[in-house]
């Protein structure tokens, strides 16, 4: 399992490098594999599309433990815009770092429009679990969530585009609009 983790790992760096260097549409999954030192077929072993290699969303598990460990007594609202907003205050510089650099490629590559919202199923689908489990019923757990991730897909959008939010200011702002502080 640890060749595996460090082959993912390869193939992330190794996209992120050629997508900030020649731009997503002109990189190739040939010249991905090849720089992590993989075959093409290899690479899609790990990640199914190439759009899949920015996709990867490594923040789904924090923010659904961090929603389901709210207060019972929370509305579904408040424990989601309360939980992500924790959730984020763990995460370290290098990974907003990683973060910031993923989404500004997204948002310059015209291929990718829509790419956050095609991928925030599995974002949703970790937030409504962690919702039911808190008893919150199937449909409106699933507004509340699809609500959230829209909002913050938005603002992490805006974030990217910028230079001087942090990351912790751009989600927080964001949450307290969403129903949260």
């Amino acid at each position: 399992m640890e060749r595996w983790c460090q082959t993912h790992e390869a193939l992330r760096r190794a996209a992120a490098e050629l997508f900030a260097e020649r731009g997503y549409d002109a990189a190739t999954t040939a010249q991905v594999a090849d720089r992590a030192g993989v075959s093409e077929m290899t690479l899609f072993r790990h990640f199914p599309t190439k759009e899949r290699l920015l996709l990867a969303d490594p923040f789904d598990p924090l923010m659904a433990d961090a929603v389901q460990a709210r207060p019972a007594h929370e509305p579904a609202m408040t424990a989601l815009a309360e939980g992500i907003r924790q959730a984020w205050g763990r995460v370290d510089a290098e990974s907003a770092r990683t973060l910031r650099n993923q989404l500004r490629i997204i948002a310059r590559a015209p291929a990718l429009r829509g790419a956050i919202e095609r991928n925030s199923d599995e974002t949703v689908a970790a937030l409504v679990a962690a919702l039911r489990v808190r008893g919150v019923e199937e449909t409106p757990a699933r507004v509340a969530a699809a609500a959230v991730i829209a909002g913050l897909s938005t603002a992490l959008l805006e974030w990217a585009r910028s230079e001087h939010t942090p990351v912790d200011v751009a989600i927080a702002s964001a949450l307290d609009l969403l129903g949260g502080g």
